[in-house]
């Protein structure tokens, strides 16, 4: 099975309130970039009284594009899908002005213990003031004036990443768990591969019909999509242990190759995904290292760890 089909063909209406889905409106912060494509979606849904998704980052535009699309209308709720500065830090702001409730799974966290040395280069990117009102456990549902959202634990991207089911409508806003133009970036140790795959397959076992994600337009097809990246990841994993299997030992001997058409400028962030399969790897007991996984540590096939 091939990869997905990713959409490019995104128009992001900055400063406007589009509506995406019945009770949903979306509006795009002006902060394209390599990793927010052309920018961060924030989400309105209800009517009368309403819950925000993903405020986004501190942008004056933006709020100022928020408050006039909430003008008459009451906030409750403001949701967060995970803590990275594109995603949380408005919530703050947002909550000061509407003193709405902030909702999220928790702060921000790695996914694992930061090994003796090591450091994440996430860091900077990570919103670290982060704290919910409320914090959400799998199932969670987050109720208003004609609409509730039910809290989806979806770990990968990060360790606290939520995607939010809105009611029975099997619209899901999916973050940056699941989106339309590229692969979630999972970097350890902010993210987690065996996390992420794993909440690819708990998507799976839902029956939903569209997804609304952080970066980019809709997912119109969720099921198939979700074959489409579960097939490339496992693509990519298969490329890493050829690498080891042929006598690479050190990721960016791996990069080079895997990712050999693809721009050296973004070989450092490739670099992470292929430590993330690793790490992934080594803890199913099929590549073996000295010590803990890390960037530079130096990789071999397990013993009958790989056919």
């Amino acid at each position: 099975m091939g990869g997905p089909d990713f959409d490019l063909n995104f128009q992001p209406a900055y400063g406007e309130a589009v509506t995406v889905a019945d009770g949903a409106q979306r509006i795009t912060v002006n902060n394209p970039g390599p990793f927010t494509f052309h920018g961060t979606n924030s989400y309105i849904v209800g009517d009368r009284s309403v819950a925000v998704i993903d405020p986004g980052p501190e942008d004056e535009a933006h709020f100022q594009a928020l408050m006039a699309a909430l003008k008459g209308r009451k906030v409750t709720h403001i949701a967060v899908s995970h803590t990275h500065r594109d995603h949380s830090p408005l919530a703050r702001r947002l909550k000061a002005e509407t003193g709405a409730l902030i909702v999220a799974e928790g702060p921000h966290r790695a996914a694992r213990p930061l090994h003796e040395g090591e450091i994440n280069p996430f860091a900077e990117s990570s919103d670290i003031d982060f704290k919910p009102d409320i914090a959400l456990a799998d199932g969670d549902v987050v109720e208003g004036d004609g609409w509730s959202l039910t809290a989806l634990l979806t770990p990968g991207h990060t360790a606290n990443h939520a995607a939010f089911a809105l009611g029975d409508t099997g619209t899901v806003f999916s973050a940056d768990h699941v989106m339309a133009w590229a692969t979630s970036i999972v970097a350890p140790p902010d993210g987690s591969m065996t996390d992420y795959m794993a909440s690819l397959e708990k998507l799976l076992d839902r029956d939903d019909r569209l997804y609304l994600p952080g970066h980019g337009g809709p997912v119109t097809e969720p099921a198939a999509f979700l074959r489409g990246l579960r097939a490339h990841r496992r693509m990519r994993e298969r490329a890493v242990l050829e690498r080891v299997r042929a006598g690479d030992t050190l990721i960016p001997d791996m990069v080079k190759v895997i990712y050999a058409t693809t721009d050296p400028r973004l070989h450092g962030a490739a670099a992470l995904s292929v430590f993330a399969h690793i790490e992934d790897l080594v803890e199913r007991g099929q590549v073996e290292t000295d010590g803990p996984p890390s960037l530079t540590g130096a990789y071999r096939l397990a013993p009958g760890g790989a056919a």
